[in-house]
């Protein structure tokens, strides 16, 4: 009872995110918010974004609850091979590794809390969304999905945000 119960709720959570197309989600393209779509549909969540080497360092470290349907969205200045680990890091999360235009590459599902172990994202990645465990699979993110957010590069982002 307890699994069809918990079930029930993630796929209740996991609708709420579901947009109702892309016309929506471009008309929000907006700092605090990263879209995500593929063929299983699309995505919204209110995000922290870490974009220096302080913020980044730090993550999600010490956090014990984030609500559902938030995250951190960590951007880089370019490319590079991303390794992440959970030092620090209480809550069980979904890592999603992305590609300079915003193409998802890599899904780490429920990274442990504490676990130093190097949680490797691949090469040419530029940027990572930190989510909660467990969400990514529920949503049915993979690779080949792909990002939405003013601090990727438009002009070669596989997903643009509208020009005014």
């Amino acid at each position: 009872m307890g699994s069809r119960i918990k079930n029930f709720v993630t796929g209740v959570l996991g609708a709420l995110l579901l947009s109702t197309g892309a016309a929506q989600a471009e008309a929000k393209c907006r700092d605090d918010t990263v879209w995500l779509r593929g063929d299983w549909g699309s995505a919204r969540f209110g995000v922290k974004v870490a974009d220096d080497a302080e913020e980044r360092a730090r993550g999600l470290m010490f956090v014990e609850k984030m609500a559902t349907g938030t995250g951190m969205f960590f951007v880089y200045q370019r490319p590079q091979v991303a390794n992440f680990w959970m030092k620090n890091t209480l809550i069980p999360l979904d890592i999603i590794f992305a590609d300079s235009r915003g193409v998802v590459q890599t899904v780490h599902p429920n990274a442990v809390p504490g676990d130093l172990t190097p949680i490797p994202g691949g090469s040419g990645i530029q940027y990572v969304l930190e989510i909660n465990g467990g969400l990514a699979k529920s949503l049915g993110i993979v690779p080949g999905s792909v990002f939405q957010h003013p601090g990727i590069v438009q002009d070669t982002a596989a997903w643009a945000c509208p020009t005014p």
